[in-house]
């Protein structure tokens, strides 16, 4: 199993618009992102930071609804 790359809040918020969040606003260092689905809309605030914290990283591929190998493709 591939282990987590080490990537930027933008690399992160690319990455992500991929597959349909939209980059609503930016609030001090973090960016929001929004997903409308059937049942409402998915929010999650991604950091601006150089690095991301593994937690960090960990905690966005879970809101998101992403396994490890999908977020790589979506590097």
């Amino acid at each position: 199993m591939p282990k987590l790359p080490i990537v930027s809040g933008r690399e992160v918020v690319k990455a992500l618009s991929k597959i349909g969040f939209e980059h609503v606003r930016t609030r001090e260092s973090h960016a929001i992102l929004n997903k409308h689905v059937e049942n409402g809309k998915i929010t999650i605030p991604v950091p601006l930071h150089k690095e991301l914290a593994k937690g960090t990283l960990k905690s966005i591929m879970k809101q998101a609804d992403l396994s490890l190998e999908d977020f790589l493709k979506l590097l």
